[in-house]
């Protein structure tokens, strides 16, 4: 179901390249999407999280969300240490015996 909102949200900014959070909401009410706050939050973060927007805050209460144009190429040092983390990552569990 939240990638349902993912795809609606983005599109959404797509339109309008960046605008603020608020104007985001009414946008979706206006086209009849009603989001919690808390759904319309996690979700805003989740595509921060997955590189897909940035938002920024304007003032204490507006925050300003557009989309991420370009990836940064990420050089090879950082794929490398990238790699090893995952490795490392995957030796940390402990091999499953069959044999219990």
């Amino acid at each position: 179901m939240t990638i349902k909102y993912k795809n609606i949200v983005m599109d959404k900014i797509k339109e309008s390249g960046s605008l603020t959070d608020k104007t985001l909401a009414k946008n979706l009410v206006k086209d009849g999407y009603q989001l919690s706050d808390a759904l319309f939050n996690k979700t805003l973060l989740d595509m921060e999280i997955m590189g897909l927007v940035k938002i920024n805050w304007l003032t204490k209460d507006t925050r300003r969300i557009e989309i991420v144009s370009s990836q940064e190429e990420e050089d090879e040092v950082e794929m490398q240490n990238k790699k090893t983390l995952e490795k490392d990552y995957e030796n940390s569990f402990p091999e499953s015996n069959d044999d219990i």
